[in-house]
C-alpha cells in the first residue's frame, strides 16, 4: 500500500483548525474532548443528526495528535466518553424523581457516576490507540476506530452490559441502518467511527497513509451503504395471506400514579375499554390483544375473577400482558417480572419471566458492600428472580414469538433463543421511567435495529409510549406517541429469511476490529 503526501495541497482552513486543536493543552484539551463527546450524542435520537459525527470524530483524532503520552490520550478519551454518556444517558435521572422523597438525593450521583464509569472504556481505547499511533497517517484513524469499537463491545457485555447509544444507531433514520442485517450494530459502529473521522482528517493532510485509491474506497463507505440500503428496502411491507391482526393497547399510566390505588382502577379501565373497542372494519376482529409491561397492579395468576373480566373484554382473543408473578417456596417468596397470556377461557397460558434484570432497578448487586458503607435505601431493597433465559412462547393462533421485557431488547447478542427461529419479536415495556426526551426515542431506535438485524417484525407495547409495529426492515408502520392513550390494530408483517447477522452474530465485527488493530500495529513497525 503506497504512502501519499498531500500536505502541499492541504486547504489552509482545515489544516489550521487541525493544528490549532492539536495544540490545545490542559483544561482546554479536556473541554474540547467533552464538547466533541456531546456532539456525538447529537447523532442519536431524538436529535438524529449524524452529520455532527463528521465534525466531532476528526476533533478527537486531532486531540490525540497533540498528546505526547498514552495517559494524555486516555484523558482525552475519558472526557469524550463522559461528554457523550452524560448527555446521552441523562434521562436515567428521571427514574429517581418518581419517588423523589426517597431517591431524589441519588439523582446527581446517578447522572454523573455512571457516565464517568462508562467513560473509562473510552479512556482505555484511546490509551491503547495512542500506543500504536502513526503520526500523520490515516492508519491512526483505523486504529482509533478499532480500539473504540472493541471498548464499546466490552461495554455492551461486561458487568451485565449496557449497549445503549452505540455509534450504529445514528443511522436509524437512514438506509445505512440496513447494514446491520449483515455486520450487526458493532460492525456498523466500527465503520461509523472510521468513515466519519476520515474525510476531514484526510483533507487536513496525512504525511503517511493509504494511497488515493484506498482512500477513495474508504471515504465512499457511507455513500455505498446508503445506496445499498435504499435498494434493499422494498416499497411495501410484505404480509402472509393469513397474517394475524394484533391490537396493541397503550393506557398512558404515568409511573408516578400507576401504583396509587386512587388511579389504578382508572388505568385498568382504560386497558379494558380499549381491548373491548369495536373491531377495525377493514382488518376485522383482532387475533390477539397486547398490553404493556406490568400493565396491572394485581397478580393475574391469583385473581381468576379479573382474568375473566379481561377475557370477556377481549371477546375470544388471547390477551398477552406484562404482570408481576410470585411463587412461595417455603418461607421465601420469589417475585418475577413476567409476560403471561390470558386465554379466552380465562386461564393462564404461555408465560415468560424476564431473565436480564436491570441492576439497581430490579435487583441490587453488591448488597453486603452497600450495607457496610451505609447506603441502606438500596441495600435493603428486594428484587426479582431472573428467569431461565431466552425462549419462544406460543399463543394460538399467532406464530411463535420471542418475548422481550423492556431492557432486554437492547442486547443484540441475546435476542434469538436456541433452537427454532421465532416468527416475530414482542417487547412489552414501561418507558414511563425514562421521561419524555431521549430515553423513549432511543429505546425505539434500538427496537428498529433488532428488527433489521434479525429480519423479523418487531411489536412493542409501551405503557406511556412509544408503542409500535415495526417491519423487518426497521420501518415503523404504526405507532402511538408518547403520552397518548389508546390502541391500534395492525396485521403482523411477514418475516424475512434469516439475515447474515442472525447466522454469524458479532463474529464478523470482532474479526474486522482485530484485523485493523493487527494491520495498524504492523504498519507502525514497518515505519519505525
Amino acid at each position: 500500500m503506497r504512502d501519499s503526501t498531500p500536505d502541499a495541497a492541504t486547504p489552509p482552513l482545515v489544516g489550521r483548525i487541525a493544528a490549532a486543536v492539536a495544540r490545545l493543552r490542559g483544561w482546554q484539551r479536556m473541554l474540547a474532548a467533552f464538547v466533541a463527546g456531546m456532539a456525538l450524542t447529537g447523532g442519536q435520537a431524538p436529535v438524529s443528526a449524524p452529520g455532527l459525527w463528521f465534525l466531532a470524530m476528526p476533533v478527537l483524532v486531532w486531540l490525540v495528535d497533540g498528546t505526547a503520552r498514552p495517559r494524555q490520550a486516555a484523558a482525552v478519551g475519558w472526557a469524550a466518553g463522559f461528554g457523550m454518556f452524560v448527555t446521552g444517558l441523562f434521562w436515567i435521572g428521571h427514574a429517581f424523581l418518581v419517588d423523589a422523597e426517597q431517591f431524589a438525593w441519588m439523582l446527581p450521583f446517578a447522572v454523573t457516576l455512571l457516565p464517568a464509569g462508562l467513560g473509562l472504556f473510552w479512556a482505555a481505547a484511546f490509551w491503547f490507540a495512542r500506543r500504536g499511533w502513526i503520526e500523520g497517517s490515516l492508519w491512526r484513524v483505523a486504529l482509533l476506530a478499532a480500539a473504540i469499537s472493541l471498548a464499546e463491545f466490552a461495554r455492551s457485555t461486561l458487568l451485565t452490559g449496557l449497549p445503549w447509544g452505540l455509534a450504529a444507531f445514528i443511522w436509524t433514520e437512514t438506509p445505512v441502518a440496513q447494514a446491520a442485517s449483515v455486520i450487526g450494530p458493532h460492525g456498523l459502529s466500527l465503520l461509523t467511527y472510521a468513515a466519519t473521522a476520515l474525510p476531514l482528517v484526510a483533507i487536513a493532510g496525512a504525511r503517511r497513509g493509504p494511497g488515493p485509491v484506498v482512500t477513495v474506497l474508504v471515504l465512499g463507505i457511507i455513500p455505498a451503504l446508503w445506496a445499498w440500503g435504499a435498494a434493499r428496502v422494498p416499497d411495501a411491507t410484505s404480509y402472509a395471506p393469513d397474517a394475524p391482526v394484533l391490537r396493541v393497547v397503550q393506557p398512558n399510566a404515568t409511573q408516578r400514579l400507576k401504583w396509587n390505588p386512587d388511579y389504578a382502577a382508572l388505568f385498568y379501565r382504560r386497558l379494558l375499554d380499549a381491548t373491548a373497542a369495536p373491531a377495525d372494519p377493514v382488518l376485522g376482529p383482532p387475533d390477539a390483544v397486547i398490553w404493556p409491561e406490568t400493565a396491572v397492579t394485581f397478580l393475574p395468576a391469583e385473581r381468576p375473577e379479573e382474568r375473566a373480566r379481561i377475557a370477556a373484554a377481549a371477546g375470544g382473543a388471547p390477551v398477552i400482558l406484562g404482570a408481576l408473578n410470585r411463587q412461595q417456596r417455603g418461607e421465601r417468596t420469589d417475585w418475577t417480572n413476567s409476560l403471561m397470556t390470558i386465554t379466552p377461557d380465562a386461564a393462564i397460558g404461555g408465560r415468560y419471566d424476564k431473565a436480564h434484570l436491570v441492576p439497581f432497578g430490579e435487583y441490587v448487586p453488591l448488597q453486603p458492600i452497600l450495607r457496610h458503607v451505609g447506603i441502606r435505601q438500596l441495600a435493603d431493597r428486594g428484587g426479582f428472580l431472573p428467569g431461565p433465559g431466552a425462549r419462544n412462547v406460543e399463543v394460538a393462533p399467532l406464530p411463535p414469538f420471542r418475548p422481550l421485557i423492556c431492557y432486554e431488547a437492547i442486547f443484540p447478542h441475546e435476542i434469538l433463543p436456541e433452537g427454532a427461529r421465532p416468527g416475530w419479536l414482542l417487547q412489552v415495556t414501561n418507558d414511563g421511567w425514562f421521561g419524555n426526551f431521549g430515553g423513549p426515542q432511543q429505546h425505539l431506535a434500538q427496537a428498529r435495529f433488532r428488527a433489521i438485524e434479525q429480519g423479523l417484525p418487531f411489536v412493542r407495547a409501551a405503557n406511556t409510549g412509544i408503542s409500535a409495529v415495526i417491519d423487518p426492515h426497521g420501518r415503523v408502520l404504526v405507532s402511538l406517541a408518547l403520552g397518548d392513550e389508546g390502541a391500534f390494530d395492525h396485521r403482523l408483517p411477514a418475516p424475512l429469511a434469516p439475515t447474515v447477522y442472525a447466522v454469524t452474530g458479532d463474529a464478523t465485527a470482532l474479526a474486522a476490529v482485530l484485523f485493523l488493530i493487527f494491520a495498524a500495529r504492523l504498519r507502525r513497525r514497518r515505519d519505525a
